[in-house]
């Protein structure tokens, strides 16, 4: 049997039970375990326990996941983002839109804590989306604003998918997320413009809090409350980013200082309780366990894949149809964005990476800069009508008065301005580069 027909039945193999239901992890070690029988016999079993306890469960910086998630779950439960928003909205709230770049601006900072999008769409929707709709936002504004500020956290450090991304690529994971900091901000930026400048031409879309209201409460308490609430994160956030690209600490170990000092908030904002505190290590347990099954999972399946020489086949294939070197580049980007629209990220990072870096290295792209793409390519999947992810966590919320339609709609010019930053760094390359080589030449 060859290479190239050995590859395509996996793959087929892969797609055909995946869309039949069948959850993404089994899949993958189902169908590894299928072929890995059949074409290497019992010694199958070897390869898989070589890539699982070596490659997975060896891997020091693996651990950082779980800490980030249970440092973002603890600063949930502290009730930063509600307090910040609130602090926000009195200073940013006199200006038209102003409440929406308060809501942007909670996103960047739930982006930086949580680094997870389904987590920071449901914070902000559920803290944010109402009360835009009784301050008489547009709810296509509105959903637009909660949707894309929520995946935020797949381009702000540290995130947990450049994590992952950086280490199966075996590069640097602080260089990774030292990269994703100008491109993460600069789309946080373009999104603050786009709502300052449309409210600023139609005051109806996204009107300012009446003045009564302001005059509730005095400049000395939104002052307070704004250090009282915003310092301590941004101290955390600086703390941990900035012992990264130090180097001061890795990855993992800044990740556990993370933790340790979102609980020490949790405490000094007085929100302990027993029942949050338990049923956060139940959902960063739960968070922790799929993303580590899937890797499992997509493990043996890539083991079976490129040991047989799937992955030889498939870039030999690719290269040889003669697109060039930008071709291919959009080829591959092209069909992350379509599997991104239904296959979660762990998976498709296992599934993508044996394939497309091995061509993107023989094309000459700089691999630190193809990851960032791959990350930003894969955010569009996140908004895109009908099957984006964010747009079902918003939908599942059921705030009162929304509908697909109003989510759809919102979505659309934000997925626009994501096009843009695209072509931005995609043409320039330098601009993902630049924080990378700053820090570490």
């Amino acid at each position: 049997m060859s290479l190239t027909l050995i590859a395509v039945l996996m793959i087929l193999a892969v797609i055909v039970f995946f869309f039949l239901g069948h959850p993404l992890a089994f899949v993958l070690g189902g169908v590894g375990t299928f072929f890995g029988f059949f074409l290497v016999e019992t010694g199958f079993f070897s390869i898989f326990m070589d890539r699982i306890f070596v490659g997975i469960m060896g891997n020091f910086t693996l651990v950082a996941i779980t800490l980030f998630i249970l440092m973002g779950n603890l600063l949930t439960i502290s009730g930063i983002a509600d307090r910040l928003f609130e602090s926000l909205r009195f200073f940013a709230g006199t200006i038209r839109g102003g409440l929406g770049i308060a809501v942007l601006i909670v996103c960047i900072v739930l982006a930086a804590c949580i680094g997870v999008v389904g987590a920071s769409v449901v914070t902000v929707g559920l803290l944010t989306g109402p009360m835009l709709l009784r301050y008489g936002y547009q709810k296509e504004l509105a959903m637009g604003i909660v949707a894309a500020g929520g995946t935020l956290g797949l381009m702000i450090p540290p995130s947990i998918m450049l994590i992952v991304m950086g280490d199966t690529a075996g590069l640097p994971v602080n260089h990774v997320l030292a990269a994703a900091v100008v491109p993460g901000l600069f789309m946080a930026v373009l999104y603050v413009v786009y709502v300052r400048v449309r409210c600023g031409l139609h005051p109806e879309l996204g009107p300012p809090i009446p003045e009564e209201e302001m005059a509730l409460t005095s400049f000395g308490d939104r002052l307070m409350d704004f250090v009282v609430y915003s310092l301590l994160p941004l101290m955390l956030i600086i703390g941990v980013i900035g012992a990264i690209f130090s180097g001061i600490a890795s990855p993992t170990q800044a990740a556990g200082m993370g933790a340790t000092v979102a609980f020490l908030l949790v405490l000094i904002y007085r929100r302990f309780n027993w029942p949050d505190f338990l049923a956060c290590l139940y959902q960063t347990a739960k968070a922790s366990t799929m993303v580590m099954i899937i890797m499992v999972g997509a493990t043996c399946f890539t083991g079976i894949f490129l040991g047989m020489g799937g992955g030889k086949a498939v870039v030999e294939t690719l290269t040889s149809i003669g697109l060039g070197k930008w071709g291919l580049f959009f080829i591959m980007m092209i069909s992350l964005i379509i599997l991104g629209c239904f296959v979660d990220w762990v998976g498709l990072i296992f599934l993508t990476f044996p394939i497309f870096l091995p061509i993107a290295r023989l094309m000459g792209f700089d691999m630190v800069w193809f990851v960032i793409m791959m990350a930003m390519y894969l955010q569009i999947s996140f908004l895109i009508p009908p099957f984006g992810y964010a747009l079902f966590y918003l939908a599942g919320m059921k705030i009162q008065g929304i509908r697909w339609g109003h989510i759809y709609r919102g979505v659309l010019p934000f997925l626009i301005i994501q096009i843009i930053g695209l072509l931005i760094f995609t043409s320039f390359p330098q601009l993902v580069l630049f924080m990378p080589i700053s820090l570490y030449g």
